[in-house]
């Protein structure tokens, strides 16, 4: 079989290989639950936060604000090495913005995680590109000295008109500012992006591959528009209801868009999953894992992968 440019068969440049390359096993992220928020959500930018957010649409269980840091990653991984025989964790700060709290109360959480099992390897900070600064950025070069630390930008669009529909409270401008702040300072960086608002189109989504190609950041996260309880667009949709994805057109969509994205970037993500509980549209059916199996014969029948259309420059 085909080699590509990332080592190994697979057709994207996916993070489980990548992970394996660097630790020659699986490593899993343990969620935890600190208790931030946004300043989208406290009035520091805006009121309400983004209109399709309801974070417990992606909690996993054992995620509880109320439990310490400490305990979480505990139950957690007392589950993950059941389900997955996973031996090497990496803690995953992830629900609402996990730099948005004073420098020292940030250094306690950070730290309390890092000690919490001999088999972290590190931290992954999911947060805003609004809710860094130089010395949280400093801070977080000098862990990367020991562990392996990533934080997760939320982008979502590079069209501004759709961050300030969605309620985002920041600019682009703000997302590129926090690029410039944190690269080259051993902190990897993830880019997240959402296909499907119903006011943009299929040429924003994949022009926006060589956008992104042109932006200095390590792994890239991208799923399609959940309208999930409890939250504005929710509300939006009921009242007005607007056309979502089918599996097969989103395939179409993130196949267009990686085959012009550039092959050095890592995909962590290419779709997104609700619970059924909270998850209004779209309902597929398919559990992630069978999507991406379907998704890994599309490509081979597509003879397609990420960057066969990328035009360095």
């Amino acid at each position: 079989m085909r080699k590509f440019s990332w080592g190994h068969e697979k057709r994207y440049n996916n993070f489980a290989a990548y992970q394996r390359r660097i630790y020659g096993e699986r490593v899993q992220k343990v969620t935890v639950d600190a208790g931030f928020t946004c300043p989208n959500r406290d009035g520091a930018v805006a009121r309400g936060g983004c209109i399709y957010c309801n974070n417990e649409s992606f909690n996993p269980g054992y995620n509880d604000a109320r439990k310490s840091i400490t305990l979480q990653i505990e139950e957690g991984i007392e589950f993950l090495e059941r389900r997955y025989k996973a031996k090497k964790f990496i803690v995953y700060f992830q629900p609402y913005s996990n730099t948005y709290a004073p420098l020292d109360t940030l250094k306690r959480y950070y730290e309390e995680a890092l000690s919490a099992h001999p088999q972290i390897q590190g931290l992954t900070i999911g947060t805003r590109p609004d809710c860094v600064d130089e010395a949280k950025i400093a801070y977080l070069e000098e862990l990367a000295k020991q562990y392996d630390i990533t934080i997760e930008y939320g982008l979502e669009s590079i069209s501004d008109e759709t961050l300030r529909r969605i309620n985002r409270g920041h600019d682009v401008q703000s997302y590129l500012n926090a690029l410039e702040m944190t690269r080259g300072r051993d902190i990897k960086i993830c880019t997240h992006m959402i296909f499907g608002f119903p006011w943009e189109d299929k040429r924003q989504w994949i022009d926006s591959a060589a956008w992104l190609s042109e932006q200095t950041f390590d792994f890239l996260k991208v799923h399609q528009l959940h309208i999930v309880k409890d939250t504005a667009l929710a509300r939006m949709y009921e009242k007005k209801p607007f056309e979502l994805f089918s599996y097969q057109a989103y395939f179409e969509i993130i196949t267009d868009f990686l085959e012009r994205l550039s092959p050095r970037i890592v995909i962590q993500r290419l779709f997104g999953e609700a619970p059924l509980a909270t998850v209004i549209a779209p309902n597929w059916g398919i559990r992630n894992y069978k999507l991406l199996e379907i998704f890994d014969t599309f490509l081979d029948e597509r003879n397609s992968w990420q960057g066969k259309f990328f035009k360095k420059d």
